[in-house]
């Protein structure tokens, strides 16, 4: 229902309006009481870009993340992470991940990143006191936040923005009438506007979520998603659709699909349940950081990589690689 409500193929976003217009209208002020100086965001001594989006639910702005930490890795820049953890919960923040950090302490996107590229990676509902933590136990040259563009406390050098090429923006309104955190003129001030599928528009870097081979949980093995029998697709993520158009895409044509909230907990009983024994499920990468310690032999995960045709997101690492030199 609420996709049709911001699609605007639903009517009933008409009487969410005035609700939108007082989320607008203080997302505003705050913005503003920055600019005035009221308020003063917190400048790190290293520089710092954000990765952010202008619409609530999944955009692909964690394997942007991914793919920007491993491009400046690749130049030997030492690069940390910051989030704000949505669906965890720690004892103390700031909380700087380790080996033995749980998606129940961190949320599942942090520790995704942290698995994936080995970057530290700290989080905080105060970002800058993540940051903070980050630099005092790391010698870092770069940090990149993972979401956080409507976070202004945190000052920053560079930011981007990741669309969803094929639902953009909707009816084009702000929450809860809409999908918008901003309005889409914000885009004017950014750097950079990377669009995940669909149709880039002139000036926005055009990209696509690669998936690769299929990975075991369990064990580590690795095999083609379609060679897996009778899967089941499940997705826990902001738009789980586009997970099974990539299977589909993989040649792969789920037997049931499963559709769980964004950043949902997991457990053995309830993951075990959706298959049986002649099944195989197939989760993404951002649910398997969450399944591991309980994964059964049939519980496969499919990684995604983004890619980029043409000359401009080896432009961008130029830029941010700038910052550092």
């Amino acid at each position: 229902m609420i996709e049709r409500i911001w699609s605007g193929q639903s009517p009933l976003w008409l009487l969410l309006l005035p609700f939108s217009w007082l989320y607008g209208l203080v997302s505003g002020l705050i913005k503003l009481s920055y600019r005035l100086g009221l308020r003063r965001a917190w400048r790190a001594p290293v520089p710092v870009v954000v990765v952010g989006n202008l619409t609530a639910g999944g955009n692909g702005k964690t394997p942007v993340v991914v793919w920007l930490v491993e491009q400046l890795q690749r130049r030997g820049v030492r690069v940390g992470v910051v989030s704000r953890g949505y669906g965890g919960k720690a004892a103390h923040y700031p909380l700087l991940l380790t080996s033995q950090t749980s998606t129940g302490e961190a949320g599942d996107e942090p520790v995704l990143i942290f698995q994936r590229t080995g970057a530290p990676v700290a989080v905080s509902p105060v970002r800058a006191d993540a940051v903070k933590a980050l630099l005092a136990a790391h010698p870092l040259q770069i940090i990149i936040t993972d979401d956080g563009l409507q976070h202004y406390a945190l000052a920053r050098d560079k930011e981007i923005v990741v669309i969803d090429g094929a639902r953009r923006f909707g009816n084009g309104w702000w929450l809860p009438a809409g999908p918008m955190r901003e309005r889409a003129g914000r885009l004017r001030s950014v750097d950079a506007v990377i669009t995940n599928g669909g149709e880039a528009h002139t000036g926005e870097i055009a990209m696509t979520l690669q998936p690769g081979l299929a990975i075991n949980l369990q064990t580590g093995e690795k095999r083609s998603v379609d060679s897996l029998p009778q899967v089941v697709a499940m997705a826990g993520i902001g738009h789980p659709p586009r997970f099974f158009a990539t299977l589909e895409q993989a040649g792969v044509q789920p037997v049931k699909t499963i559709s769980l909230a964004d950043h949902q907990a997991l457990d053995e009983a309830q993951v075990a349940a959706f298959i049986n024994d002649k099944q195989t499920l197939v989760m993404t990468e951002k649910d398997a950081v969450k399944c591991r310690e309980f994964a059964r032999p049939q519980w496969w995960y499919l990684p995604v990589d983004a890619t980029f045709a043409g000359s401009q997101a080896d432009e961008l690492v130029d830029t941010l690689h700038a910052l550092v030199r």
